[in-house]
This record gives structure tokens, sequence and C-alpha cells, in this order.
């Protein structure tokens, strides 16, 4: 049988060279799935604005939504090392709202540890939350809730100068506390370079083999995600293509009249053809 994924056997597979995977899940189903096949980290990410609700970004999701996800996708997971992020403007106001609100995810949620996004700028944070023994994944690079900021997702740290930063902020989210980051499109040499200056792990995203693990949104892997497909996934499968055609295939049918047939049908009734002859004629 699988053991469960844990900070200290997650640390030990760093120790070891060997390869950390990590999908989001958003649901039980996917979530089970997910578990049941191996990978080591599921996070629950605030990607859920783009991939289950049609925003273009994922500044509009909630604490409160992060927890009705959250929830489901904790109960499905036997093996997986379940990681919740902390949504946009879930944790910025104060440490005392970024312990509140991590606290909320732990609880509710049945997560093991809880993401946040930004390097220096979120030290704070890391340090109390981690006190209250909440285990944290950070993220720096391109961290999606400063889109804006950024003027669309686009690679950090390129040139020297954004290049220091980012490792800065590595280096600050692990004296923090952090056990873990995400590198989000940053060069695979930086990245690469960062994963050998720390002894959290990191899991690339757009970033090079580098990193001590990966992360992909399940729906862009699977090919789900419709005609635009950023340049660091690689879909493992089409299934977007195979539920088009399970789904037109249901269409056609049932408009047909041939399904439900026989064998889709209960067929045994505990009333004879007489009775309901009577009841016909009755009504």
């Amino acid at each position: 049988m699988p053991k469960k994924n844990t900070v200290a056997t997650l640390m030990a597979m760093k120790e070891r060279g060997e390869k950390i995977t990590q999908l989001t899940s958003y649901d039980f189903s996917t979530a089970r799935l997910v578990d049941a096949a191996g990978i080591n980290t599921i996070l629950v990410g605030d990607s859920l604005g783009m991939t289950m609700q049609g925003y273009e970004d994922t500044l509009p999701v909630t604490m409160d939504e992060m927890v009705v996800y959250g929830r489901s996708v904790g109960r499905a997971c036997k093996n997986a090392f379940v990681i919740l992020d902390m949504p946009f403007m879930s944790y910025q106001v104060s440490v005392e709202q970024a312990v509140t609100n991590a606290g909320r995810l732990m609880k509710e949620c049945q997560a093991n540890a809880v993401k946040l996004e930004g390097g220096a700028t979120v030290v704070k944070q890391i340090k109390a939350i981690t006190a209250c023994g909440i285990p944290v994944c950070a993220h720096i690079g391109m961290t999606p809730q400063s889109v804006n900021a950024f003027g669309g997702f686009k690679v950090q740290g390129k040139g020297e100068d954004n290049a220091r930063r980012v490792l800065e902020d590595a280096l600050a989210v692990q004296e923090a506390g952090a056990f873990m980051v995400v590198l989000e499109c940053v060069p695979p040499k930086l990245a690469a370079l960062i994963t050998k200056k720390v002894k959290m792990i990191t899991i690339g995203i757009g970033a090079g083999a580098g990193c001590d693990g990966q992360v992909l949104v399940y729906q862009d892997m699977l090919g789900m995600s419709g005609d635009f497909v950023p340049k660091f996934v690689k879909p493992f499968a089409h299934i977007g293509d195979a539920m088009s055609e399970a789904f037109r295939a249901y269409d056609a049918e049932v408009k047909a009249g041939t399904f439900p047939d026989a064998a889709h049908s209960y067929v045994k009734s505990d009333c004879s053809d007489e009775f309901l002859a009577k009841l016909d004629a009755e009504y």
C-alpha cells in the first residue's frame, strides 16, 4: 500500500534526488483519480477561477469558494499531500488575517499545507502561519495574483537584477519557514540555481527540469483547455476530444430514440401488463 505523503517524506525525496509530482484538482472525482495514480501532492489552486469558473484570472476567487472546492478534494485523498491556495486578499491585509484564513483552510478542508504568493513581501505572514504548525508552500516568479502589476502573465527573472530579486525572494521565504516553493515562469537556469541554493522543495511550472518537482493544471495536461496551450504544458492525453465525442454520441442516441435500450432499462416490473392497461384506462 502507498504511504501517505508528508512534509517529511517529501523532504526525504528531495534529499535522495527523487522527483516530486504535483497536479491540481478541484473536485472529489478528479482528486480520487489523481490520488490513486500515485501523484505525490495535489494543489487546490485558485486557478479554479479560470478552469472551473471561467474568469480571465484568479483574482475573483473567494475564501468561501476555496473551502467548498478544497474540502471536496480533501475527502478524496488517502495518500496525496493536499495544498490549498490562499486566494487574493486573504492574507495581504494583515498577519492576523493570514493566520485566520490559513487555519480555516486547514480545519475545514483536511488540508496538509497552504500556499501563498509573494517573496520578501509576505515573510511576516509565512512566519506567523508556520508558527501555528501549518506548513507553507510559497510561490514566487510569475505570481498570477499580481497579473495586473506585471501587465500580464509574463516570465519573471529575466535580466541580472530580476534574477537576483527572484533568488532573494526564494531565500527570504525559506528563512521565514516555507518548506516548499513554486517557481512559475522562471528561466530554467535560474530555477536550477535556486534549487541548488535552497533546502526547501522547489516545484516548477514553466521553470525547466532542474526543479525538485513539477506541477501542471490537470485540465491543461489532459487537453481540456481549448485552443490556447501555454508553452510549458505538454498534453499527456486528449481527454477533451474524447469527452466531446462522447457528448455528441449521447446527444445523437437520445434524439434518435436508441438510448436507453433494453440493456440499459429495468425490464422487469412488479405490475402486470393487465394492471398497467387498467391504469391507462382509468386515468
